[in-house]
């Protein structure tokens, strides 16, 4: 009778699930590119559209991005955008968003690009009506755009057009428009992309300029009742630039019912009702009242600062964030991010009046953790 020999399968499991975890490692490259080569082969072609190399576009992409972030002034970093945003398509212009105007800033292949400074945009038009009401990018046809910019500039010659907002926090602060030209060569993933990323480089670089002001003051220099910026708002990149024109939005569309009207608000920012009704309830209570000036601007600072850091974990970790909510881990998750954070937040305010305050400890658990500490996991020391 033949004896039944047990094998060792825990160990003989692991082993396979080890070798194939290595295989699919080292394969994984090739089947990424196999899988692109046959979506690519797969879709219908574009009229006009240029092509662009195996690889270009991910490199391209990686070049713009960091040349976005080597801006650190607000008109450094929309300059790049506009340079590096060039890669991916011909034409591309960035208009401002004033109330109910959009007009020129700086424009990059329209020949004269001196000719796009304070060119009114019809805000009725359908790709520019569509960004700012729906907050997204809208491709169309140049058909759709504004018929003055038509003649002006004249379209591409694939007639495919792009408009993507630009957005900070709860407000469009400009809209980038572009197209193919001659060439037909329009990126819009990349573009779509690229303006995201400058609009969060935009709120980061402004958050840490504040900061930077802030902490620099001379407590000579301060007055007994300082006015202090809410915590979490940002500077506006187009404030020095005032629109020369403004079109009031018709809800129906109707092209006649447009008209220069510039006292005529639009689109006000999310972030203007809340100071509306900020306004009209009762005035808050300062917790810092009992101090001497100095130290209530101290714990002010820091609060601020505490802020400004949480907000840029959860800008840079968005979908960790979400995930850590969920499972309730969030302390695990964003461990390195959290602690190296909260080492700078010591080094500024460890040693000041504001250390018993621990500021950074209750942001974190406010503003990642929605104010339940056990969202961060048993890891975490509240």
């Amino acid at each position: 009778m033949a004896r039944n020999h047990k094998s060792p399968k825990p160990q003989l499991d692991r082993a396979v699930e080890q070798a194939v975890a290595e295989a699919m490692a080292s394969a994984l490259p090739q089947i990424q590119a196999d899988v692109l080569r046959g979506v690519q082969s797969a879709m219908p072609e574009i009229p006009g559209a240029a092509v662009a190399p195996e690889g270009a576009s991910t490199e391209g992409l990686l070049r713009a991005v960091s040349a976005v972030h080597a801006g650190t002034t607000q008109k450094e970093i929309l300059r790049a955008l506009l340079e590096a945003g060039s890669s991916f398509c011909e034409r591309i212009a960035l208009f401002v968003v004033k109330g109910s105007a959009a007009s020129g800033w700086q424009g990059r292949g329209f020949g004269d690009d001196e000719a796009i400074k304070d060119f009114a945009l019809d805000m009725n038009c359908g790709p520019v009506a569509h960004a700012m009401q729906h907050r997204v990018a809208a491709p169309a046809n140049i058909a759709e755009m504004d018929r003055k910019f038509a003649e002006r500039f004249g379209g591409p010659t694939n007639e495919q057009v792009l408009v993507v907002p630009l957005r900070l926090k709860e407000k469009i602060a400009g809209l980038v428009y572009a197209d193919g030209g001659s060439s037909g060569t329009l990126d819009a993933t990349s573009l779509e992309l690229l303006v995201m990323v400058t609009g969060t480089w935009l709120e980061v670089a402004s958050g840490r300029k504040q900061a930077q002001k802030e902490d620099s003051e001379s407590t000579a220099d301060r007055q007994t009742g300082p006015t202090v910026q809410p915590i979490g708002t940002h500077q506006d990149p187009f404030s020095g630039h005032a629109p020369k024109h403004s079109w009031p939005m018709a809800p129906t569309g109707d092209v006649a019912a447009r008209g220069p009207e510039a006292n005529m608000p639009v689109m006000e920012a999310p972030a203007a009702h809340a100071v509306a009704a900020g306004a009209a309830a009762a005035p808050a209570v300062d917790l810092h009242a009992a101090l001497s000036p100095e130290d209530a601007e101290t714990h002010r600072k820091a609060q601020r600062f505490a802020r400004l850091l949480v907000d840029e974990i959860k800008l840079y970790n968005q979908a960790k964030v979400t995930e850590g909510r969920k499972h309730r881990d969030l302390y695990d998750r964003l461990k390195e991010d959290m602690e190296k954070s909260r080492a700078t937040y010591q080094k500024r305010f460890g040693s000041t009046v504001a250390a018993p305050g621990d500021y950074f400890q209750k942001e974190l658990v406010r503003n990642l953790a929605e104010e339940d500490a056990a969202v961060m996991g048993p890891n975490f020391k509240a």
